[in-house]
């Protein structure tokens, strides 16, 4: 308890330490109606552990599951062992705008949760005009909020992210706040800058990637605070993975990239600031730059993974700024180990601002990110296999392509389906859902090749990503079909076959293949 104390720099808060069991009764009101709740956490750190885990208890202990229900807001997606496990209860009416687990992944493609998929800066921006509780006035009944500690004023500091909790905090009529106790503090190394709203949005003064422009804590009303716990729970973490020989090529085919850029001289020495998404691939991306002859680099990014981590111990990274460590629990032994060189040149800021279209574009920044697919023109799919099921949403890669300087996407030219080794093109003539339009991405990179489609006619684009990027197997088809596509259509502008473009994707479904033809 003393450390807790400790923690609670305004002692007149003191009086609000609890359980969470003697909280239970506020989220009993869902039997009048589905409460609106926020939570802390971004991909997956940061989260509140101990109110939501005890709500799961209760409602387990009970029989209430499937009879109480909650909307979810949250910057991103948090542990397991909260919401996919609140979704194993079927407690969850609507979740926004990002999510893992595959019980709520489950939960969304049967039917029964009701997630609405967002781009992640405007997510946190709509959250504060009111879009989504617009009809309970804008506002969000119960904010659970993980934090470090609370400062003499009153107001939060958060731990490992701040993901959309300014936001939250701003709109909630009741703040309940875990203090983690588990983790030493991660004050001073936040960078708040309170947002606003139409007509009074301000400049985001953001010039470098190591800019400080906000304050370490979140201003918050002391008033709406019911309740303080203690947590002594750890992140579940991001499972950090490995590097494999196909995403090692498509790493090395953009660092090789990058370098022709420098010699060109459309980048200067030491890049522009970075954003990788998070998976094997963008790992080796990473990976690559550590070992490149590239140094006093910066990342603008919403997360950084484990292999950030050796690239900042080389010396050759000066700053990074996101919105979460997403690191996995090696990641963070190490980061703990080192906390005060690493805090030196990290910078947590909120998902408006990690993610914010005006600041990706006055940094130039160098985007990187991974679809489920690409067709020939370079629209992306990123979010829903097959176009109808979802995986865990755009995330900020949206913001980051749509918005930067180069506009990379990487991906392997084809995946294994469960009867055949090659089976999944990831290049197609059509993708079945866009998330990313033509219009905004730069670069296509796969194992086999790297497309640079600046500059390009649509017709040549769709040359140079079958030439360069499209597996061996599928190579074949997708020249003849461009070629027959341009006779069939004549001068069009980007030729399709309308009665066969989705031929691989009703293969696949119907064989178990894309290659119809084996």
């Amino acid at each position: 308890m003393s450390e807790l104390l400790q923690r609670i720099r305004d002692k007149s808060l003191h009086k609000l330490i609890t359980t969470p069991e003697s909280l239970i009764p506020l989220f009993a009101e869902t039997e009048k109606r589905t409460l609106n709740l926020g939570w802390s956490g971004f991909t997956p750190v940061g989260y509140p552990k101990v109110m939501p885990i005890a709500v799961a208890d209760y409602v387990e202990k009970n029989n209430l599951a499937g009879k109480w229900k909650f909307n979810l807001f949250i910057g991103a997606s948090v542990g397991a062992e909260c919401e996919d496990r609140w979704a194993e209860l079927k407690i969850i009416d609507k979740r926004w705008p990002y999510q893992t687990g595959k019980n709520i992944a489950k939960g969304i493609n049967s039917g029964e949760i009701r997630m609405g998929d967002k781009h992640l800066s405007m997510f946190a921006q709509d959250l504060l005009y009111g879009y989504y509780t617009k009809d309970d006035g804008g506002r969000i009944d119960i904010a659970v909020v993980e934090a470090s500690c609370i400062t003499e004023e009153g107001n939060i500091v958060l731990t490992g992210s701040v993901g959309a909790t300014p936001e939250i905090i701003a709109i909630a009529d009741k703040i309940i706040v875990e203090i983690n106790t588990a983790l030493p503090s991660f004050e001073g190394m936040h960078d708040i800058l309170t947002a606003d709203i139409p007509p009074n949005k301000q400049i985001i003064p953001i010039m470098k990637t190591a800019d400080r422009v906000g304050a370490t804590y979140i201003p918050t009303d002391k008033t709406k605070i019911v309740g303080i716990l203690e947590s002594k729970l750890k992140d579940s973490g991001r499972a950090l993975r490995g590097t494999d020989e196909e995403s090692q090529k498509i790493a090395d085919n953009i660092v090789e990239f990058l370098s022709d850029e420098v010699k060109a001289g459309r980048l200067p020495k030491n890049l522009l600031p970075l954003q990788s998404g998070v998976g094997s691939i963008a790992n080796a991306v990473v990976g690559g730059l550590s070992s490149s002859p590239f140094t006093d680099l910066t990342v603008y990014s919403e997360v950084l993974q484990d292999t950030f981590l050796p690239i900042l111990d080389s010396g050759k990274c000066t700053a990074i700024s996101c919105s979460s460590l997403s690191l996995s629990e090696e990641g963070f032994e190490k980061w703990w180990s080192n906390y005060d060189y690493y805090k030196k040149h990290v910078i947590l800021r909120p998902q408006q601002i990690s993610n914010n279209p005006e600041v990706i574009r006055r940094l130039g920044v160098i985007a990187m990110n991974t679809p489920v697919e690409v067709d020939i023109y370079a629209h992306a799919n990123s979010t829903l296999v097959g176009g109808v099921r979802m995986l865990n949403g755009i995330g900020g890669s949206g913001d980051f392509l749509r918005n930067a300087a180069i506009s990379i996407m990487h991906c392997p030219s084809a995946r294994p389906s469960k009867t055949d080794p090659f089976g999944i093109s990831c290049i197609v003539p059509m993708v079945p859902h866009v998330d990313h339009t033509e219009h905004d991405l730069d670069v296509i990179v796969t194992e086999q090749g790297l497309a640079d489609l600046r500059g390009l006619a649509p017709k040549d684009r769709a040359r140079a990503i079958i030439n360069k990027c499209a597996h061996p197997e599928y190579k074949g088809y997708l020249t003849e079909y461009l070629e027959r596509a341009v006779l069939a259509t004549k001068s069009a502008h980007e030729p399709q076959i309308l009665a066969e473009v989705f031929k691989l994707h009703l293969s696949l479904q119907e064989k178990g293949s894309m290659r119809y033809w084996v």
